[in-house]
C-alpha cells in the first residue's frame, strides 16, 4: 500500500465518491482512522459544487480526499477523467489540500455489504483506505 504524505495538522478529512448523478460523502479522522457516511449529494454541475461547498463549511475539513475510478486492470476511464476534474474544481475552489485515492471496487464492496446508501458507503471505504494509508 502507498504511503500518502499528509501534514500531520491534517486530521480531519470530507471523502467524496465521485458519480455522474450522485456524489458519495463521508467524513473522518487521523486519530480513530475511521469515516462515518455523510447523505449523499443528489446534484450534478455547478448543483453539486454547491452542495460540496455547504458541506466543506459544516465540517471544517483539514483535507479532501476523491475516489478516483479506474477499470480493474488499472486503465483510465471516462469517470477517472471526470473525477480527477472534480479533484481540480475542489482544489481551485476551496484552497485545502485534495488527495485522490484509486477507488476500484468500493462500489463493489458497498452492495457486498448491503449498504443502504451505496454512495455514501463509498465515501468511507474510500476514506478508511486513504487513513489507513497514513503514517
Amino acid at each position: 500500500m502507498m504511503v500518502v504524505e499528509v501534514p500531520v495538522n491534517g486530521q480531519s478529512f470530507l471523502a467524496f465518491d465521485y458519480g455522474l448523478k450522485r456524489t458519495g460523502v463521508a467524513s473522518g479522522n487521523r486519530i480513530t482512522r475511521t469515516a462515518t457516511p455523510q447523505a449523499t449529494i443528489a446534484a450534478e454541475g455547478d448543483a453539486r459544487l454547491a452542495k460540496v461547498a455547504e458541506r466543506i463549511r459544516e465540517w471544517q475539513p483539514d483535507a479532501l480526499v476523491v475516489g478516483v475510478p479506474y477499470h480493474p486492470d488499472g486503465a483510465a476511464h471516462e469517470n477517472t477523467a471526470r473525477a480527477l476534474k472534480f479533484a481540480r474544481q475542489l482544489r481551485g475552489r476551496h484552497g485545502l489540500p485534495v488527495y485522490e485515492v484509486d477507488e476500484r471496487y468500493s462500489t463493489t464492496e458497498a452492495h457486498a455489504l448491503g449498504a443502504k446508501d451505496a454512495d455514501a458507503a463509498s465515501a468511507c471505504i474510500i476514506l478508511e483506505q486513504f487513513l489507513r494509508s497514513l503514517p
